[in-house]
């Protein structure tokens, strides 16, 4: 069987008695229903085998949620959770570590704007546990920040979302996003999701011509290499954009112009980047 992991994917239910933080009630489009079973309706058919579900809410109690869900459903592979860094996290940590869904967490940008001792103890405890570390980033600040954690945590896993939200408008792009890309991927434990690029796309809805992707893709590549980058598709967030379908189909456009990075680019770094069991 071909495996075709999805890296990027939220579950959230809001008929829950406690209802969801996240997504408001008035976003016709995200405040739904989303589980594994509506996931894989629409991911089955693009070939897609499972998924890693990354960050339910920034509710703690919301990580076992996940991970309750995960006992009961194979197609969740893994789970990236949301603990923040402070006085609680290393309880809160060890509250989750020892679950075997359980791959690392995810934490904002904002949380390398500068130097910090919390954050600093956060990696630092993410390492020694040999978990992942995923980030969302914007900005040189926060690609400086991310490298000197890559850095000082030599062992430390990172998973940069959503190509590093650089603006997608068909062409090259921009210069500097290029040198950034440069710059983490001389760490060699820094991956990059190929995931939230239809969100990123200047031209809203996406396009759903996959080749206006691709440059964005090739500069990627040329930057971190085939063993490096990792499918996501950011659903249901990215139906803001485009189609699920329309991920994948452009992503599937890139792998048939590189047929090298059929394996690596949909499942064999994702499980080197996140140690899932398959």
């Amino acid at each position: 069987m071909t495996i075709r992991i999805d890296t990027h994917t939220h579950f959230y239910d809001p008929t829950r008695d406690q209802g969801i933080p996240w997504p408001p009630a008035d976003n016709e489009l995200l405040y739904r229903t989303c589980l594994p079973q509506d996931h894989r309706a629409l991911a089955e058919p693009c070939g897609i085998t499972g998924t890693v579900v990354v960050e339910a809410s920034a509710w703690v109690e919301d990580n076992r949620w996940i991970l309750d869900l995960g006992e009961k459903e194979p197609w969740i592979a893994g789970f990236i959770g949301h603990i923040d860094p402070g006085d609680d996290f290393a309880s809160q940590l060890d509250d989750h570590a020892d679950h075997p869904l359980f791959l690392g967490l995810r934490f904002g940008g904002g949380h390398f704007d500068a130097e910090s001792a919390a954050v600093d103890a956060a990696v630092g405890a993410l390492a020694s546990r040999d978990l992942t570390l995923d980030v969302l980033i914007r900005g040189r600040q926060q690609v400086v920040g991310v490298a000197r954690i890559a850095a000082a945590y030599p062992d430390l896993r990172i998973v940069v979302n959503h190509v590093a939200h650089v603006p997608i408008d068909g062409a090259a792009p921009d210069p500097e996003w290029v040198e950034w890309m440069r710059q983490l991927a001389s760490h060699p434990q820094v991956y990059v999701k190929v995931s939230g690029f239809v969100e990123l796309s200047t031209e809203q809805p996406a396009p759903t011509d996959a080749q206006h992707y691709q440059a964005t893709f090739a500069a990627l590549l040329d930057a971190f290499g085939g063993e490096r980058l990792v499918f996501g598709s950011n659903w249901p967030v990215c139906e803001r954009a485009a189609s699920l379908a329309t991920v994948v189909g452009a992503v599937e456009a890139f792998v048939g112009e590189h047929p090298d990075l059929e394996e690596n680019i949909w499942w064999k770094n994702a499980k080197a980047a996140y140690r899932f069991d398959l």
